[in-house]
């Protein structure tokens, strides 16, 4: 499994590796796109195949072996991926049937920490399982800031104590919302974005036409996942349509239906989402394609900032600067849950007002 970029996280990895004093906790932590799961997969390849080695994690070796095999078809009995969208498939109803807008204690009972669920049946644990094919386990927890606190309360005990040969690696974004007692108890391994030279790697093994690159580079800002999505869901048409809006609000004049088209853009985002998985919380949906837009605008923004710092123009940074900050505030206003048509409101005021 090939990585693009993360030298640093990854010489943290295999160095741990040729250790032998591998930790039994690990978070991946940073921003949204940029490849935690992909390394904690890989990860996971290196150290459930014992044909592998610490050097080759991060490579793409032509390994020949049946674990191999069976790490690249996501059918390895002992390595576990979990996420929120899991409930879907399981034998509970309760979990199948609840919106998936976080990862409940229940489906860590049954995927981890074993107990007795909401239905009444209790789950052995498959932390404390042996192995199937004898070489460890290892079990990732994607998108690990939505573990509920009772899930997460949950947890520690198998933190505190790891059954033998196993590994538990926890994704996430925002590793602020895991409970201290949490961090203690795992090595946290910080990774950032990609560099420009990476991110031509990944667009060269993706086959990116030329021509799209440029905006996928400013619109990405070293998250190819970001990079992904936006050819997936083709959010050039969102920037086409937003930046004459946005190119007429830096020049301090207020546009009447900008907010009214931001969230018709949110709302389009909400419905793909839910046709395309209908047990998707529609609320949590709206709040991603929320988080989509204003990351569309704070790439405006650091477009900008950056024209202005190559001219020297310290008064045009610093409104670029306060800019930033109004997009942050709306977004932690959405994430209060006030009313987005109104957020959307006064962050197109504040934008007129500022410049």
């Amino acid at each position: 499994m090939e990585i693009f970029g993360h030298s640093d996280a990854l010489d943290v990895l295999r160095g741990a590796l040729a250790s032998g004093r591998m930790h039994h906790a690990w978070i991946l932590a940073g921003r949204v796109g940029i490849g935690k799961r992909t390394v904690a997969q890989a990860l996971a390849k290196v150290m459930l195949d014992p044909d592998a080695t610490p050097d080759q994690l991060g490579t793409a070796p032509a390994l020949a072996s049946d674990i191999a095999t069976h790490i690249k078809a996501g059918t390895h009995p002992d390595l576990h991926l979990i996420q929120r969208t899991d409930t879907a498939f399981s034998a509970n109803a309760q979990l199948r049937d609840r919106k998936q807008t976080s990862i409940p204690i229940d489906l860590l009972r049954e995927r981890i920490i074993g107990g007795r669920t909401g239905d009444g049946k209790v789950h052995e644990a498959p932390a404390y399982k042996r192995p199937v094919l004898g070489h460890g386990k290892v079990f990732i927890i994607d998108e690990a800031q939505r573990l509920d606190l009772p899930g997460q309360n949950a947890l520690l005990k198998t933190l505190e104590e790891p059954p033998p040969a196993t590994t538990l690696i926890l994704v996430t974004d925002r590793p602020q919302r895991l409970l201290p007692t949490i961090h203690s108890r795992c090595q946290l391994l910080h990774m950032s974005p990609l560099n420009d030279t990476d991110m031509t790697a990944w667009f060269d093994a993706n086959d990116v036409p030329n021509g799209r690159r440029p905006w996928l580079t400013q619109w990405a800002d070293g998250a190819p996942g970001m990079a992904q999505r936006a050819i997936d869901r083709d959010l050039r048409s969102w920037h086409d349509d937003l930046e004459p809006m946005l190119r007429k609000m830096d020049g301090g004049i207020w546009v009447a239906d900008a907010a009214e088209t931001m969230q018709s853009h949110i709302e389009a985002w909400t419905d793909a989402e839910i046709e395309a998985n209908p047990k998707a919380s529609r609320e949590s949906a709206g709040r991603d394609g929320a988080e989509v837009l204003l990351g569309m605008l704070a790439s405006h923004v650091r477009s900008n900032m950056a024209d202005a710092s190559a001219q020297g123009a310290a008064d045009e940074i610093r409104r670029h600067a306060d800019l930033v900050d109004h997009i942050a505030h709306a977004e932690r206003r959405l994430h209060a849950n006030l009313n987005r048509r109104h957020v959307l409101d006064a962050l197109v005021a504040s934008w007129a007002s500022t410049v």
